[in-house]
């Protein structure tokens, strides 16, 4: 269990990597539009986006190489990404060259959503494969953290402090570059690449008990058996897993988290804070978040996938509504915080612990990578689209309603949790490759919910 362990913080370390790497450009924000002498549209357009629309075409395409290459050689390639994007962007001249490596580095964060949960899922036992792919979003949350202190110690290093706040990045990504070569590559990618014999030889690792390794190759030919030839996940009989990816990541955005967390400061503002308390704030909702997604990390396998959701909606929509009220009512002081913790502890503890774990498990092994390909890029374009309207919508029809909408919308994933969402706590990989994309509700109900 040991080694399990290692290999999946090791592929965890591409989450630290995607937090570091969103976050950080923030320290660099005005020194950039200061030294370049760029305008705002072009600043926010060009020099501050690139690197989310690469994370928007990383998610799309980044399915192909971890389906082709398998899941740790394409770990192997992100890691180049964000090591040559660091790297790259810190030794920058112009805003084009500074913004083409940052696009590189988008590219390591969307694929990194596909290949790190699907490797660690691939690897990981049944009764922890929750607690073990949820390391992804704690390593997240904590590359965050990371990069905000990086960015206030080195905040006047240097001549150029940004140069150092964009280059730190380098050292993380060397030390996880170096690290997963040492990792093997997945079981059960090899075995769908015809390669038995040596995805035997890594499962005898996993699973040293000679009854448990001789059920779980059998499961894997019986899933192959039942597998046709050039299977897609737009085929009818994957209409059901395909519909669950889809509205678990549009919920996760439709909850205003990426919102929320890009105009944090700006929220607080808007609600009567002054600046310095603003960012106070700001720092207050990172710590919660970390807290509450460890607490979703230890009771992911404990309480399962469903229950979190269930505990989560109910919070969104509790604290999303008292914001809501908050704004229309004009409540001041800590009012506003106060029901945003709550947001954010509802997010970590639920859609945050659970999103990348459940889309890792709902496909089968063969098209595993392409299923969270579909659910990464509806999550980042998304996160790309929601964001970018925030500003004007608060301006247009003030954020009382904005936040009324995102409850709103969280009274409907509550009613998906309920009525659609299976429970995946337990079961093997091939068994809910074998049973979920079965229409059948009498076949889920049994073979999912009831376990």
């Amino acid at each position: 269990m040991r080694n399990i362990w290692v290999w999946s913080l090791v592929a965890a370390l591409a989450g630290f990597l995607f937090g570091f790497d969103t976050v950080v450009i923030s320290g660099a924000d005005k020194q950039l539009q200061e030294l370049w002498n760029t305008s705002d549209a072009f600043h926010g357009s060009i020099v501050m986006a690139m690197a989310l629309w690469g994370t928007v075409v990383g998610a799309i395409l980044g399915g192909i190489p971890t389906n082709s290459y398998g899941r740790r050689n394409t770990l192997i390639g992100i890691g180049v990404l964000y090591l040559v994007s660091a790297l790259g962007s810190s030794l920058a001249t112009d805003p084009l060259t500074f913004a083409i490596f940052r696009f590189l580095g988008g590219l390591g964060v969307g694929a990194s959503t596909i290949a790190a949960p699907a490797y660690v899922s691939e690897i990981a036992p049944s009764k922890s494969r929750g607690k073990l792919v949820s390391l992804y979003q704690f390593n997240i949350v904590f590359g965050i953290l990371i990069a905000f202190l990086s960015n206030y110690l080195l905040r006047d290093f240097g001549n150029q402090p940004w140069r150092w706040m964009i280059g730190a990045e380098a050292v993380p990504a060397v030390l996880y570059l170096i690290l997963v070569f040492f990792i093997p590559k997945s079981p059960r990618w090899l075995f769908s690449k015809g390669k038995e014999a040596k995805a035997k030889k890594v499962l005898q690792i996993i699973q040293p008990n000679s009854s448990d390794l001789d059920k779980t190759l059998r499961e894997l030919r019986a899933q192959a058996e039942v597998e046709e030839v050039n299977e897609n996940i737009f085929m009818k009989k994957y209409r059901f897993p395909l519909m669950l990816a889809f509205l678990i990541a549009f919920f996760n955005q439709l909850s205003g988290i990426n919102a929320f967390l890009y105009y944090a400061p700006r929220i607080f503002e808007s609600a009567g804070l002054g600046e310095s308390t603003a960012l106070l704030s700001s720092i207050g909702v990172g710590a919660i978040n970390l807290l509450f997604t460890l607490f979703g990390v230890f009771l992911i396998d404990r309480m399962g996938r469903k229950k979190l959701m269930l505990i989560g909606s109910i919070g969104y929509i509790i604290s999303l509504s008292l914001v809501a009220t908050a704004f229309f009512l004009n409540w001041g002081g800590m009012w506003v915080p106060i029901f945003l913790f709550i947001f954010i502890a509802s997010h970590a503890i639920g859609q945050g612990a659970v999103i990348w774990v459940f889309i890792s498990e709902i496909f089968p092994n063969k098209l595993r990578a392409s299923g969270q390909a579909f659910g990464s890029s509806t999550h980042w374009v998304l996160a790309a689209i929601i964001p970018s309207l925030v500003p004007l919508l608060f301006t247009t029809i003030g954020p009382g309603y904005v936040f009324a909408f995102f409850a709103f919308m969280m009274v409907l994933q509550l009613l998906f949790v309920i009525f659609m969402m299976p429970e995946t706590k337990g079961k093997s990989l091939e068994d809910i490759g074998l049973h979920l994309p079965d229409n059948s509700n009498e076949s889920r109900t049994l073979e999912i919910n009831t376990k």
